[in-house]
């Protein structure tokens, strides 16, 4: 299956991400920074900050609700930290996350606020581009679980009572060291039997094991109905189903969770074939942007990054933007457009972008080679 096919699940696939501030001079860029409301006290200290996207604009994400993103929208997260524990001097780390049903207002409007940000905090952090499913491990290192929930901004976010509580289906899959929670739709296709399942009805609460479950999922699993239990003051009763199938569905559930066909289990159709490793250079040297490859496999050398020009470098899993520190101002604001771009075309399409200065490129850059 060819990237652009892939692309089609998100109806973000066709933006060029113009909207990066390509027609913005930075001293333009600056002053919208200092006016945005949303940017005050942002990496002032150590730790996470999260902002949503609603209706262009941009608002706080409540702490209590960080490691849950909706679908339907997209998010900012600054991450706040010491290179050094005994000196003052702090590091950053933002990225935009876009959920898969998110508009392109509200991806456009995170991918360009993510860049103002950037400004505000005197192009110190390190930028990432995030796509829902397709995280960097860096960016799922924050949160001990990441949960996804149907709907968006418009649909909403309010605490009901268990009594009123409308059915739900929630996955819990391992992707790397981390367990993702997913809300699925409640039917039996959206099942595995290599992933843990609750089935939240508000009152009653069933935890689902697979036969081919881990125990990290299981885990995550007890813990997020431990969680629910104690938020509805014991009101809830739960229930574990271990060892379970799909294809046999317990009888507790059958007039619960409608029949489908049973999707294929992560594990089919074995591991995807590696991409190949792609260094690709954006110059203006000749009076236009060009971009054009430089190397691909084992002839992708670091030697090859010069100074005065943008490089692109595709990996299996990541994507990095390097800005050469003598690289014109329209190669460095242009850049992450034209990575996204690229990756359209690729069997890499979601990949996560980094943005990296030279001298300031974080460990794993260096790695990629």
């Amino acid at each position: 299956m060819s990237g652009l096919r892939k692309a089609k699940k998100y109806d973000w696939k066709d933006s060029n991400l113009s909207l990066f501030g390509s027609d913005l001079e930075k001293n333009v860029k600056k002053a919208s920074a200092e006016g945005e409301p949303a940017w005050e006290g942002a990496g002032t200290k150590v730790g996470l900050q999260i902002w949503r996207i609603v209706k262009f604009k941009v608002t706080h994400w409540p702490k209590e609700d960080y490691g849950k993103f909706f679908s339907g929208d997209s998010y900012i997260i600054l991450h706040t930290y010491k290179k050094d524990p005994d000196s003052e001097e702090l590091s950053y780390d933002v990225h935009f996350w876009i959920g898969k049903q998110s508009s392109q207002d509200e991806y456009g409007t995170a991918a360009y606020k993510t860049v103002e940000l950037d400004t505000f905090l005197n192009d110190k952090p390190v930028q990432h581009r995030e796509v829902q499913g397709h995280e960097s491990d860096l960016f799922k290192s924050y949160f001990d679980t990441i949960m996804i929930m149907k709907g968006g901004a418009d649909t909403g976010f309010n605490r009901v009572k268990p009594e009123e509580y409308k059915p739900r289906l929630l996955q819990f899959n391992r992707v790397g060291r981390t367990v993702q929670l997913t809300e699925k739709a409640l039917k039996r296709s959206s099942m595995t039997n290599g992933d843990v399942f609750v089935i939240d009805l508000g009152l009653t609460v069933y935890q689902w094991n697979g036969t081919d479950a881990n125990k990290d999922e299981k885990y995550k699993a007890q813990s997020f109905i431990q969680e629910l239990e104690s938020e509805r003051k014991g009101k809830v009763k739960s229930d574990v189903l271990d060892n379970q199938t799909v294809e046999h569905l317990h009888p507790k559930l059958e007039n619960i969770i409608p029949v489908g066909t049973p999707k294929k289990d992560k594990v089919d159709g074995g591991p995807k074939p590696p991409i190949e490793k792609v260094l690709n250079k954006l110059s203006d040297a000749t009076g236009s942007l060009k971009f054009t490859e430089v190397a691909r496999g084992s002839a992708v050398k670091k030697s090859a990054l010069d100074p005065k020009d943008v490089f692109i470098l595709e990996t299996d899993g990541h994507c990095f933007v390097w800005c050469g520190s003598e690289a014109s101002v329209d190669e460095r604001r242009r850049s992450m457009e034209f990575a996204h771009k690229y990756l359209m075309k690729s069997d890499n399409p979601f990949s996560p972008i980094t943005c990296v200065i030279e001298g300031k490129e974080p460990d794993n850059f260096h790695k990629a080679f």
